[in-house]
């Protein structure tokens, strides 16, 4: 066969990609312009839809019906007003302490605990509210999605065309979704004006929202704690600030004499009470020790070791990453079955397995190796590097709890111990100390003696003094500032 000319082939395969372009532009609700996308509107809403259950499954959803009807009905206000009011909207606050607010295309929206206790009356609420429903509106996500497919076409045609792009195309990947992970600055700015649009539209005072971006500059650490902005893909919250500030102003003239909502007393009422921080409830650390107050276990995370708790998993590993161990749940009926399913998800192939006790507890111990997936090519021959897992397997309550420690092979006999002195202490948690733990709740309160400052009102009410500022932060205050008597604040349940 005759070979083909690899400038004709390049010259050939960029005219179908352009042609690809023209043929995916679309029409922008917001702008009336056209961009790429590659995303239909209907499989935009099919990309929300299967995220969610995701969303919910990995933060749960904050147990408060109020304020779940707080977001639905204010969400849905100013949908109806936005550029794409046909969209079935779901709004949903999540049970996060993180602060943070984000959507997945087609119409979903969700609101963290720790932002809502942060929010200091109702018109910051509805301008980050109308934010987010900005990234969706003006199809943010979709567009994001339409990026990641053109460049990951345009890589993989370089990585036929180049044996050299090939060798490094999984890093290439990799750099590619680390890329379009976030929304690009200029997304974020043209959501910020969105934001102001509809919560101008809907009566509030846009000023509110461009005053939480200084809360935001605080909680980051200010100029002086935070990188620059050209290394962020968020614009500095300082400079939001102003040009929020302005973008207000612009859409506040267009209404004369009119009053925008604020409704800071309102706001603080409806969320005294709310969780603040962590939630030891859902599981808790201290002193090397996980503690799970509700399922009623503990075991001992390595010393050292980070770990992260979320509702489907708790993850510790070291800091220099060459182990990592896991407990979840485990699928099955009996301690034999969701071995099976074990061995089945993780493709895992048995060296040893053994039924055992741990303290007192039914369980299957298990040493096996993952399976190797066959590469296309391996670099200069070599072997992928083997892995090696140390799996429990601890019937207690009706659950079955799952233990999986992870490394390379050439390492596992070095963190063996380290796996197994955790799977072997799980036990019955009965400390009442850390049974009766309860998680930290905000307080709303007047302040009693006119001309306070904040630190003495703070004081007056048991805040630490060592969160004194983490406090006037919470407040959007100065600790010096004076507050008239009957004015509300945030403080801490005793």
């Amino acid at each position: 066969m005759k070979s083909l000319n690899p400038l004709f082939f390049t010259r050939y395969a960029l005219l179908i990609v352009g042609f690809l372009i023209i043929e995916s532009c679309a029409i922008n609700p917001v702008t009336g312009k056209r961009q790429v996308m590659f995303m239909s509107e209907s499989q935009e809403i099919a990309l929300g839809k299967q995220s969610d259950p995701a969303v919910v499954a990995q933060f749960g959803l904050y147990n408060n019906d109020q304020l779940q009807s707080f977001i639905k009905e204010k969400g849905q206000e100013m949908a109806s007003i936005s550029h794409r009011s046909h969209l079935k909207y779901e709004f949903k606050v999540v049970d996060s302490p993180v602060l943070n607010a984000f959507a997945l295309p087609g119409g979903y929206v969700y609101f963290t605990r720790g932002i809502l206790a942060h929010f200091n009356n109702e018109a910051q609420f509805a301008g980050v509210l109308g934010h987010e429903i900005g990234h969706i509106t003006a199809r943010h996500g979709a567009a994001q999605q339409s990026k990641q497919m053109l460049y990951s076409g345009g890589l993989i045609l370089g990585m036929v065309l180049s044996p050299e792009l090939a060798s490094m195309g999984e890093l290439a990947s990799q750099s590619l979704g680390l890329l379009f992970l976030k929304f690009g600055r200029d997304d974020e700015r043209q959501s910020d004006k969105l934001g102001v649009e509809y919560s101008t539209k809907i009566g509030y005072d846009a000023k509110a929202m461009a005053r939480f971006f200084g809360v935001l500059d605080r909680v980051t650490g200010g100029p002086e704690g935070r990188v620059p902005t050209f290394m962020s893909t968020h614009p500095d919250p300082g400079n939001r600030e102003v040009d929020v500030t302005n973008y207000a102003k612009q859409m506040q003239a267009q209404a004369p004499g009119k009053n925008f909502k604020v409704n800071r007393d309102g706001y603080l009422r409806m969320i005294d009470g709310i969780t603040y921080g962590e939630d030891p409830r859902q599981g808790f650390v201290e002193n090397n020790t996980f503690y799970h107050p509700d399922l009623k276990f503990q075991f001992p995370t390595p010393q050292g070791w980070q770990v992260q708790n979320t509702p489907q998993q708790v993850a510790m590993a070291p800091k220099d990453g060459k182990a990592m161990m896991i407990m979840n749940l485990a699928q099955g009926q009996s301690l034999e079955a969701a071995a099976q399913a074990t061995n089945e998800q993780y493709k895992f192939n048995t060296i040893s397995s053994r039924n055992t006790t741990v303290n007192g507890l039914p369980a299957i111990e298990m040493v096996s190796e993952m399976q190797q997936q066959q590469q296309q090519q391996q670099q200069q021959g070599q072997q992928q590097p083997r892995v090696q897992a140390q799996t429990y397997l601890i019937l207690y309550n009706n659950l079955i709890y799952r233990f999986i420690g992870l490394s390379y092979a050439q390492d596992f006999a070095t963190y063996q111990n380290t796996f197994l002195n955790t799977m072997r202490s799980f036990k019955v948690l009965r400390d009442p100390n850390k049974l009766n733990r309860q998680p930290e709740r905000l307080d709303v309160q007047p302040v009693k003696v006119d001309n306070s400052s904040l630190a003495d009102v703070l004081r007056s009410y048991g805040v630490d003094s060592k969160r004194h500022e983490e406090f006037a932060v919470l407040n959007d205050m100065q600790l010096t500032d004076r507050l008239p008597r009957g004015m509300l604040i945030k403080v801490l349940e005793r």
